[in-house]
């Protein structure tokens, strides 16, 4: 039986194209924004694994200080010579024409076997270039065709490393660095002889590292690809809508249909199983076009998302995409389910179908207005769960869920609250084509409901989302003032050419401010410990957000330290407690500093104490105050005076310039997710529009009959559309307020370690609410203009069928 009823159900496609587009779109959009979100969060975590592996990180244990100070030289040979199987390891920063660099030394002769996965040279192929001059250097293909100064070293490409990481000789390594002498870190053979002797015994002060106990940084972004998973889901759900509509649309008109196939002895479950063969068939094939169209829009976003990963949290994430088979899977699986999700509610109504059940149109519609109300209740409900979380619940999970329920909670709500916005138009309505216009919108309202709901969700994702990111723009420009506030920053490229620098500077600035740091650990982490003068540039313009009295004379003292906020957050230090540095160095909290974008900790004491405690410190850098308007003439001297790259003198706007390019290139991902889920929103409801037009010509023939021009039915209908998208809109700002706080006060709080005050921005709204109308006009045109182009004959025919 299935050979002759799959071919008729079939059939209703064929002769419906668009009813058939409008499913295929809908479906293949819902899909491809989540397989691109997908398969940009799976190339990620791929390259977190890489890096995770790199030297056998995730698998070999590690020697380290327990201060997490560096590790004197001699300590690797008492080992070997004590029986332990350990190869050195160095790593620091290197700044090469401008960039920073992540610089990893190795000894290739003690290597494990495990940690040489790095296309490092065996012995007789290229080993000896490695490890004497010129030096070879091993990075990824993308850092291999960008790196500039190394003048004359050979560059090999190998794809087993992060973007961003140079590896060389450990002697070379410690050269560059400034580290002779030194290393980071001991690896273990996984293999060790019978009998050594006990770490504590040979080497006090070090401690072994279980392997994958480092610092993570897939666990440092979960955050944010949580964050691009829920907008995929968001925008798979929008897109379902779409699905929901064509779907209810297609199975409203071939009830005559089920019902006769019923009557001439085809089993319901036999119709069933058609009707779940011909979703999988649609689900297959729109589920292929959606993946396909995914990985375009991936292609697109992974650049921006690769500097998004980098600028807040330092991951390197390569610009390619690898097609992987698991993200294929998942979309056509998704895509599958999401169409059975959205088929299944009409099969239980088919299954259930009295056999000789006459056929009703707006059955549907029917059904919807009695879930009206269990409906509403269950989100209201769900927006108390939520504000009784907004104020209970702690963590990222709590936040993420207390963000869901408030937006399906909304969603729920949605209909009952514009079905009372109509109801009270009608009543205040007194023309009786008014009245009928408010009523009638009152009836078309649970065939648009689906599609409302999908644009309040993509109304308040923009203002929320929005609201965020113009939040984090006005707050980082007012704190990039307070911290750039030096008009010049000068980058020798060696101490002596620093202090001689200086020692120009000196009659020829207001001040010279040294910028030095070191790396370290501190609160069981890693941080940036930097140190700073005692000068009125600090006082007067560092950004502070908590403080004990007289801070600065306490650290100038060196009575204590400054941590940023993500540090005190995430550490939960308080003002007066004390915080151990390496090196033994160990001083009370004084204050807490704002520092937006950074992804690790830092901590910042006086400038003589850091070079009294880290005499290995890099001299490098200075801050320069002069009068604005002397700024690039003594940048021009410094270039010419010293020979320094243009790069190396670099002023405070350029700086800020940079530093906002930077922001808006982060949250573009956001804004084309924004805009994209709105785009789907709009299609939703334009087949919904094109769905009820087909169904209400019973409503509007009477009205036809007595007198009423197509063309001001039409213009009706338009307006009808344009009423319940600014309906819409309205209810979309609380929502998006509520959802740009929860952002702010506690996903960025968890996420990133900061929070950021809540600006409203009007002008913003009116925008998007233009944008909604037009969206609302663009959907309604096609449906306004095929009412008012119906021949007559059609409408008259409503009255002679059985309705």
């Amino acid at each position: 039986m299935l050979a002759v009823s799959l071919p008729a159900i079939l059939s209703h496609w064929r002769r419906h194209p668009i009813q058939l587009a409008m499913l295929l779109l809908g479906l293949c959009l819902a899909t491809a924004l989540w397989s691109a979100v997908q398969a940009i969060n799976g190339e990620a975590r791929a390259s977190y694994a890489r890096a995770a592996a790199v030297l056998a990180q995730d698998s070999l244990t590690q020697i380290v200080h327990a201060d997490g100070d560096l590790i004197d030289q001699t300590v690797f040979a008492r080992l070997r010579t004590s029986g332990w199987l350990v190869t050195p390891v160095v790593n620091g920063e290197l700044r090469l024409g401008g960039t920073r660099y992540r610089l990893i030394g190795v000894d290739p002769v003690s290597l494990p076997p495990e940690a040489r996965m790095i296309g490092l040279p065996e012995p007789g192929n290229g080993f000896t270039a490695f490890i004497s001059p010129p030096w070879q250097f091993l990075a990824h293909p993308e850092t291999a065709t960008r790196v500039t100064g190394l003048t004359g070293s050979p560059i090999v490409a190998s794809s087993s490393l992060m973007p961003g990481t140079l590896v060389t000789d450990i002697g070379h390594a410690q050269k560059l660095l400034g580290l002779e002498g030194s290393i980071s870190r001991l690896i273990e053979w996984k293999e060790q002889p019978a009998g050594r002797k006990p770490l504590a015994q040979v080497a006090p002060g070090l401690v072994e590292r279980a392997p994958g106990t480092s610092s993570d940084i897939s666990r440092l972004t979960d955050s944010f690809h949580l964050n691009l998973t829920a907008f995929g889901f968001l925008s798979f759900a929008v897109g379902l809508f779409i699905v929901h509509a064509a779907v209810g649309l297609a199975f409203e008109q071939r009830r005559i249909t089920f019902r006769t196939m019923r009557a001439l002895g085809l089993p319901a479950i036999h119709l069933i199983g058609a009707l779940m063969i011909e979703a999988l068939l649609l689900s297959v094939v729109a589920g292929l076009a959606g993946v396909a169209l995914g990985y375009g829009v991936a292609a697109v976003l992974l650049p921006d998302v690769a500097a998004t990963l980098k600028g807040l949290y330092g991951a390197e994430v390569p610009g390619g995409l690898t097609v992987r088979p698991a993200v294929w899977a998942a979309g056509l699986a998704i895509a599958a389910g999401g169409t059975l999700f959205s088929t299944s509610g009409y099969l239980v109504r088919t299954w259930q179908q009295p056999l000789m059940n006459a056929a009703r149109p707006l059955a549907w519609i029917e059904a919807h207005v009695r879930s009206i109300r269990y409906q509403a209740v269950a989100g209201i409900s769900m927006l108390v769960v939520a504000a009784a979380m907004a104020w209970l619940a702690t963590g990222l999970a709590a936040g993420f869920i207390m963000i869901g329920l408030l937006f399906l909670g909304a969603a729920f709500a949605l209909p009952l609250a514009l079905s009372s916005a109509l109801k009270l138009g009608t009543r205040l309505a007194r023309a009786p084509l008014t009245q009928w216009f408010w009523a009638d919108a009152r009836q078309q309202l649970p065939g648009l409901s689906l599609a409302l709901m999908a644009l309040l969700l993509a109304l308040a994702t923009n203002i929320g989302v929005g609201t965020m990111v113009s939040s984090f723009r006005q707050t980082f420009v007012g704190w990039l003032d307070q911290r750039l506030a030096s008009e010049l920053y000068v980058t020798a490229r060696t101490e002596a050419e620093a202090q001689r620098i200086a020692a120009f500077l000196k009659d020829r600035a207001d001040a010279v401010l040294p910028i030095w740091h070191v790396e370290g650990t501190a609160a069981g982490q890693p941080v940036e410990i930097y140190g700073v003068a005692d000068q009125r540039t600090y006082r007067d313009n560092w950004p502070i957000i908590e403080a004990v009295p007289g801070v600065w004379d306490e650290v100038a003292a060196g009575r204590g330290l400054l941590v940023n906020e993500q540090l005190w957050r995430r550490r939960r230090l308080a003002l007066g407690q004390s915080l151990l540095l390496p090196r033994g160095l160990s001083l009370p909290v004084a204050g807490v500093y704002s520092d937006y974008g950074n992804p690790i900790g830092q901590v910042i004491i006086s400038n003589d104490q850091l070079t009294d405690h880290f005499p290995e410190v890099q001299r490098l850098r200075y801050g320069v105050r002069i009068a604005p308007a002397l700024a690039d003439g003594l940048a021009d001297a410094l270039r010419d005076r010293f020979g320094l790259p243009r790069e190396n003198v670099v002023s405070q706007a350029s700086i800020k310039a940079f530093s906002l390019g930077v922001f808006d290139r982060t949250f573009t991902v956001t804004a084309a997710l924004n805009i994209l889920t709105l785009g789907v929103a709009t299609i939703a409801m334009f087949a919904n529009l094109l769905t009820l037009a087909n169904m209400r010509l019973p409503s509007v023939a009477p009205v036809w009959a007595m007198g009423v021009r197509l063309k001001t039915l039409a213009w009706l209908d338009l307006t009808r559309g344009l009423m319940l998208a600014v309906l819409t809109m309205v209810a979309a700002i609380p929502l998006g307020i509520a959802l740009s706080w929860a952002l702010l006060a506690i996903v960025n709080v968890e996420a990133f370690g900061w929070r950021l005050p809540l600006h409203l921005f009007p002008w913003d709204w009116l925008r998007l609410a233009i944008m909604a109308v037009t969206a609302a006009l663009a959907a309604a045109a096609l449906p306004s203009w095929s009412l008012a182009h119906t021949p007559p004959a059609r409408l008259t025919k409503v009255f002679a069928h059985e309705r």
